[in-house]
């Protein structure tokens, strides 16, 4: 997941792979000084750090999953980023405050760059959110289905939209909104990844512009 995947046009093809051939794959044909409109691009990977992130959500991969692996069947953790890239994420022990380990994560933002005055209290209100008794341990345990990362994730953010006055959401539609299509693309980009390292190249025909009439 961590090699850049290219994208070129040839020959009325969609190419995908990891480096640019000397030959198009398709017809044979040589790609030495093929037209700029026509010049090989790096597609943007659906994962970031963490780390260099800001008031997001972040999906990563459990700890208990070695493969570090997104797919549907895997075990993801979610935590919330405070302005210096500090993770901030509840486990059965209570709620970490991580400086690593989120290097590899699907990033969610929450707060609009323009939004000066919740930026500037994202950090106080994280940390007293985290020091409330509902994720102390000792008041409440850790639930993997009821009362896990995630119900700290959406708790915390729906206390923000409250604050702001603004209607809170419920788990269905903050997954549908703000996961799934995150999700649906690491799905994809991951599935095209698997498919180069066995196969070289992914190719499919070139969809054409539609021409405005005039």
């Amino acid at each position: 997941m961590e090699r850049s995947v290219i994208h070129l046009t040839h020959c009325q093809k969609e190419i995908f792979c990891f480096s640019v051939p000397e030959v198009c794959p398709s017809c044979g044909e040589e790609l030495k000084g093929r037209r700029l409109q026509e010049a090989p691009v790096s597609l943007p990977s659906p994962f970031t750090d963490g780390h260099k992130t800001s008031c997001c959500l972040l999906v990563a991969p459990a700890h208990n999953n070695l493969d570090r692996d997104f797919s549907g069947t895997s075990d993801l953790h979610t935590g919330i980023s405070n302005t210096k890239g500090v993770v901030y994420n509840y486990t059965q022990d209570g709620v970490r405050r991580d400086q690593s380990g989120w290097a590899l994560c699907v990033s969610v933002p929450l707060v609009r760059p323009d939004m000066f005055h919740l930026l500037a209290q994202w950090d106080q209100y994280l940390e007293r959110f985290s020091e409330g008794p509902t994720w102390d341990p000792v008041w409440h345990k850790f639930h993997e289905d009821e009362h896990n990362c995630f119900s700290f994730c959406l708790q915390f953010l729906n206390s923000v939209l409250e604050l702001e006055g603004q209607s809170i959401l419920t788990r269905e539609e903050f997954t549908q909104s703000f996961i799934l299509p995150r999700m649906r693309r690491v799905s994809k980009y991951t599935t095209l990844i698997q498919h180069l390292q066995k196969h070289q190249y992914y190719m499919v025909d070139r969809q054409e512009e539609s021409t405005p009439n005039s």
